[in-house]
């Protein structure tokens, strides 16, 4: 059963664009989330501790990227990444960095801990990872790891409330206790074969999906149209097939990219026993 938790959020600067504190009922951590522009002038005590950090940019087809690190004192580490830019040493612009920090945090806790959150965040799909190396083997106790995994899942909990998704799957397991929007629904038509999810976010069709090679281009929208192709260019796609879970805005949306023509999505996808997500809804809302 999962509980409700308290959020602190604490605008030290009195804006919501400047340095913000966030913690989490009766867990000793906290997140420093800090602009680029005000890493070098912080004279925070806390931001010089042993912790782990996401550096967060833009690339410049609008994609995300993070660069997720350790530190025995976080602030000199990210002025040397500063210092590194302006040397032409590093080659990413960040700029926003997120930091964690932790009563007794040593070296090898955050090395663990930097190896687990860029696992995660590569499994989650959701940003580039920037990272190229972590300490894989950090030899620590069973009950370290144990403590260190309860302050990875406190940081998820954390960083997704500050707006960064980056160790989210697009959807959740699928629970025992299934509702509508957990269920799983399908595509199935001629050569096309998909897998999707009603999400808090909009519509996930999963990797493996089996798309329409033919376009109907009088049926879809211009937006459609350049989304699918820009998709079939990219490496979500290859050989008509979905190598990675896709989030849509709608299921209208997930239904035209696959059957490449505009349908209507709730009366598309439907479950193994053949209900519409429009059935689904409606029963919902009676």
């Amino acid at each position: 059963m999962a509980y409700g938790k308290s959020i602190e959020l604490f605008l030290v600067n009195g804006t919501a664009d400047s340095l913000i504190i966030a913690e989490l009922s009766n867990w000793n951590g906290k997140a420093i989330k800090i602009p680029r522009i005000e890493i070098s002038s912080c004279d925070r005590d806390d931001i010089t501790q042993a912790g782990v950090y996401f550096l967060f940019c833009k690339e410049d087809d609008g994609s995300d990227s993070v660069y997720i690190g350790e530190a025995e004192n976080v602030k000199e580490r990210l002025v040397q990444h500063l210092r590194d830019y302006q040397a032409e040493k590093e080659k990413y612009y960040w700029n926003t960095a997120v930091v964690f920090i932790g009563r007794d945090l040593n070296k090898a806790l955050i090395r663990y801990l930097e190896n687990r959150f860029v696992e995660i965040a590569r499994t989650s799909n959701r940003f580039l990872v920037l990272t190229k190396n972590t300490y894989r083997n950090t030899v620590m106790k069973e009950s370290q790891i144990a403590v260190m995994e309860e302050f990875v899942d406190n940081v998820k909990i954390l960083i997704n409330a500050l707006g960064y998704k980056v160790l989210e799957p697009f959807a959740q397991a699928v629970s025992s206790s299934t509702t509508g929007d957990d269920e799983m629904l399908y595509v199935t038509s001629g050569s096309v074969n998909a897998t999707g999810k009603v999400t808090a976010e909009g519509f996930v069709v999963f990797a493996g999906a089996t798309i329409n090679e033919k376009t109907s281009a009088k049926s879809l929208s211009s937006g459609m149209k350049k989304l699918r192709q820009k998709l079939i260019n990219s490496d979500k796609v290859k050989n008509l097939i979905t190598t990675e879970d896709i989030l849509f805005s709608s299921s209208s949306a997930a239904a035209d990219f696959i059957l490449g023509y505009s349908v209507s999505g709730p009366r598309t996808w439907k479950t193994k026993a053949g209900r519409s997500l429009k059935e689904i809804e409606s029963n919902e809302t009676i």
